[in-house]
């Protein structure tokens, strides 16, 4: 399946700083000697460099530039109004907008065929499918493609934590307006959703690669190794490791990278697109409720299509029929 300008973006700037190795995407990570200081020259060399490197974070934390990590680690709950706009989308607007976008290239997810079946036990202790997001929160990819995802999964259950959110202030599309699963919870009788922030949007103190905030587990790692690959993800080549946003759909229906641009939603703010959300000739909210449309069509094919109402609506039934879901 054909990946979207803005996948193939992904690939380039906003893959995770890699599992294998921590580092700051196109930064080269630091090396450490081998070897012991031999010496007096030796000595002084070190003590020179560690003083110009902290005279450089010292200006950096000052000027709030890159590496700074001054206030930018408090979390801000979604309020109320934005919280209400984002999960209670009237179904009109679902149905006005289909599953197509007249402004903007809107990717459906990418179905898996005879893959194992990814599940858990969700409130009640029933096992029902699972859903995986794996992302982080420099990432704009992952600011773009978490608009839809939070809107559909309010289709089939509830949010709680979400917090306000943009991505990191010097990479491209800089400080797209978004929200974090970092403390979210979600609680559904269909389906469990988990995710997985591994990186803030800001630097660590030494101004070497962004600061860790989440780590996955060994399953959720070999998840990712095993189908956001060039095996699944068409466009995608071995040297491009592994894109975020990630997100398997119960082994069914895949998403690598953001459904859209990110510069959809260049020069708006957060408030501004959850306001549009009731708008449905929108451009921004065509292409995010069209992305939203063919997730909530891949999650019923999950759900046995319930809710009914939701499963059966004319914005997702014209979803499944784009992506060939009977």
């Amino acid at each position: 399946m054909a990946k979207s300008p803005a996948s193939k973006k992904n690939v380039a700037s906003s893959r995770p700083a890699t599992r294998a190795a921590k580092r700051t995407p196109g930064r080269a990570p630091v090396k450490s000697s081998s070897g012991r200081p031999a010496g007096l020259f030796t000595w002084l060399a070190v003590g020179l460099v560690v003083v110009i490197v902290a005279t450089l974070v010292i200006i950096k934390v000052a000027s709030g530039g890159p590496g700074s990590t001054s206030g930018t680690g408090a979390f801000t709950p979604v309020d109320p109004t934005t919280f209400s706009q984002i999960t209670k989308v009237p179904a009109s607007v679902f149905n006005a907008v289909g599953a197509t976008s007249q402004v903007v290239q809107v990717s459906p997810p990418i179905t898996l065929k005879d893959q194992p079946a990814l599940t858990a036990q969700n409130s009640s202790g029933k096992t029902v499918p699972e859903i995986l997001y794996v992302g982080a929160d420099y990432c704009p990819y992952c600011a773009a493609q978490r608009w839809p995802t939070i809107i559909a999964l309010s289709r089939f259950g509830t949010w709680s934590g979400l917090g306000n959110m943009t991505s990191y202030a010097h990479d491209v599309y800089p400080s797209t307006p978004t929200f974090t699963f970092s403390r979210a919870s979600y609680k559904s009788q269909y389906l469990v959703f988990k995710s997985v922030e591994e990186y803030t949007n800001y630097l660590n103190s030494a101004g070497t690669n962004y600061q860790l905030l989440q780590s996955p587990t060994k399953a959720e790692v070999a998840l990712v190794e095993k189908y956001d690959t060039p095996k699944y993800v068409t466009g995608l080549s071995s040297s491009d490791g592994n894109p975020i946003p990630f997100i398997t759909m119960d082994n069914k229906f895949i998403i690598s990278g953001a459904s859209y641009s990110p510069d959809t939603l260049t020069s708006l703010t957060r408030s501004d697109i959850a306001t549009g959300l009731s708008d449905p000739t929108s451009p921004v909210t065509d292409a995010i409720i069209a992305s939203a449309n063919y997730q909530t069509a891949a999650i019923c094919s999950m759900t046995n299509n319930e809710p009914s109402n939701v499963c059966t609506s004319s914005g997702v039934m014209a979803a499944k029929t784009a992506m060939n879901i009977k």
